[in-house]
């Protein structure tokens, strides 16, 4: 599902269905101080959570990937738990790409694998109590900034910048899974994501509610041997903003023939695919997806699509170097 426009009107004058909803917002914060209550169990390993306080796409599984990759730069042996959202699996169980399919792990924990090792847990606790049995000396928790059954030795908060946190208000009336403060208590570090118009909006906005360190970064294409100035595409993306994909393709010189935003992690039917390839035949243009879209796709139809991997890039990261150098990690 899609996010409403609602919920990113201006806080200061917010949508009527805004205010209508307002009130059902009260059983969310309460349902989530609820579950705060609960002691996260503490494995014998640092864990680090990348989560958010928005619901839907803010750029976690990119953030994910750019913790792990700087813990693996320092010889640690890091492992990823995540509760595999859309998958069927109800873990623990370790994502193996060559048999699991995105139907079972969902689609981001598939993608993970292929950076460091990954585990479906519903239960996070045994998720990582699994990854720790099989020598990880850090885990990674994919999402879980609600979920308590872990102890968290380091919070990473991200946030799209150009979305920011809405209109300040939890679900349904707002994009918020908890009150902002709350949520904000609970971390150690906040992530935005954006371009630089964006960060400037953000900082103006949220800027006096945010006492954490804060970074900024954008998400940049993966070096690739795709000229994508000398292809036309069809375009498309179940991610949480599609929009920002097809900005991005525009501005590697893509000749953009049709775009389809689809709704994060919408199931790829066949009519739906048959449609796109032959939007994509008339138009003399090839397929061409993001990389968490990419593993979800049919193998026959994954093999005539290209795939337009992103990375996080992140201005200044000063600030999370030195948190990960206060953790008690062991020497590589």
């Amino acid at each position: 599902m899609r996010a409403p426009d609602f919920w990113f009107s201006p806080p200061q004058s917010p949508d009527w269905r805004a205010k209508l909803l307002t009130p059902l917002s009260q059983l969310t914060r309460i349902a989530t101080a609820h579950r705060l209550r609960q002691t996260g169990h503490r494995l014998d390993v640092p864990v680090i959570c990348v989560g958010n306080i928005n619901a839907g796409g803010t750029g976690k599984t990119p953030t994910v990937i750019a913790v792990v990759e700087r813990l693996q730069a320092r010889g640690l042996v890091v492992h990823i738990v995540s509760r595999g959202h859309g998958g069927t699996l109800a873990g623990p169980v370790r994502v193996d790409p060559a048999h699991h399919t995105a139907d079972a792990t969902g689609d981001e924990p598939l993608m993970l694998a292929t950076f460091a090792p990954t585990w479906i847990a519903k239960d996070r606790a045994a998720g990582g109590r699994a990854a720790v049995a099989a020598g990880a000396q850090v885990v990674v928790l994919d999402d879980g900034h609600q979920n308590p059954a872990l102890h968290k030795d380091l919070t990473l908060i991200v946030v799209d910048a150009a979305k920011g946190f809405g209109n300040g208000r939890c679900l349904p009336a707002g994009p918020l899974r908890e009150p902002l403060h709350t949520g904000l208590a609970r971390g150690d570090l906040v992530l935005s994501i954006g371009a630089p118009q964006d960060q400037d909006s953000f900082r103006q906005r949220w800027g006096q509610m945010i006492t954490l360190p804060h970074m900024t970064g954008a998400l940049v294409p993966r070096v690739t041997d795709v000229d994508w100035a000398a292809l036309s595409v069809v375009a498309f993306a179940g991610i949480g903003h599609p929009e920002k994909f097809f900005d991005t393709l525009r501005a590697l010189g893509a000749n953009m023939r049709h775009t389809e935003a689809l709704a994060d992690h919408q199931p790829f039917t066949p009519a739906l695919l048959d449609r796109l390839q032959a939007k994509a035949d008339d138009l003399g243009a090839c397929l061409v997806t993001t990389e968490k879209d990419a593993v979800r796709l049919p193998e026959a139809v994954r093999k005539r699509t290209l795939c337009l991997p992103v990375q996080l890039q992140i201005s200044d990261d000063t600030c999370l170097r030195r948190a990960l150098d206060a953790l008690p990690l062991p020497a590589a």
